[in-house]
């Protein structure tokens, strides 16, 4: 969503549902999203693989090489303990106002099974924690400390921003979540660049 936003490209988005796990292994032999269908009506799977794809399409506005991997790799090893407890009870909640690949029950039943399961808790039990899960992520900012905003790097975009700005831009959807006032600049600059809405509406 990134690459097309920035890039202005016309891509047709296609969601599927979160349970319809054969319909991924007949487009990529894997149960991954995104997938990308070619002109020629070839699958192509793996983000970073689909971002490398699209970036060549147009070479005058492509992504700059990552310069932050090994802090943003770490913030993400670091903070997905929170972020997850925080976001999945919340994908469910919002399901049916804007998480499209939700609009069966189904969807949301295969979600809320795996996920639970995942982080080895009630989703109403997570949700309730989300002040202690808060505070949890307050020790991972200083991590993002050397990541350059958009506007420090005349709003170019670079692989960094293709591997942090997402997980970032999830917990939008966490009210009640201050962002240290660089990061939310770094979301803020990002979402206009790219022409991707926050959830900052929608938070709950």
């Amino acid at each position: 969503m990134m690459m097309t936003g920035w890039k202005g490209l016309d891509i047709e988005w296609v969601y599927l549902q979160n349970h319809d796990v054969d319909a991924r292994i007949r487009m990529v032999g894997a149960n991954m999203v995104p997938i990308l269908e070619k002109a020629d009506g070839s699958f192509m799977g793996e983000s970073l693989d689909i971002v490398a794809y699209l970036d060549k399409l147009d070479a005058a506005s492509a992504l700059a090489p990552a310069a932050f991997s090994k802090e943003i790799q770490s913030f993400l090893e670091e903070s997905s303990y929170y972020s997850c407890r925080l976001l999945f009870p919340r994908n469910v909640k919002v399901a049916a106002v804007d998480m499209p690949e939700f609009a069966e029950t189904e969807a949301i039943a295969w979600y809320s099974k795996n996920k639970t399961a995942l982080i080895s808790m009630d989703f109403d039990d997570a949700y309730a924690k989300s002040t202690t899960y808060i505070a949890g992520l307050a020790h991972c900012w200083p991590l993002l400390d050397k990541v350059s905003l958009p506007t420090e790097r005349n709003n170019q975009l670079s692989y960094d921003d293709i591997l942090l700005f997402p997980g970032l831009r999830n917990l939008t959807l966490v009210k009640g979540l201050v962002f240290p006032e660089r990061i939310r600049r770094y979301i803020d600059e990002v979402a206009q660049l790219t022409h991707i809405r926050l959830y900052d509406a929608i938070a709950i």
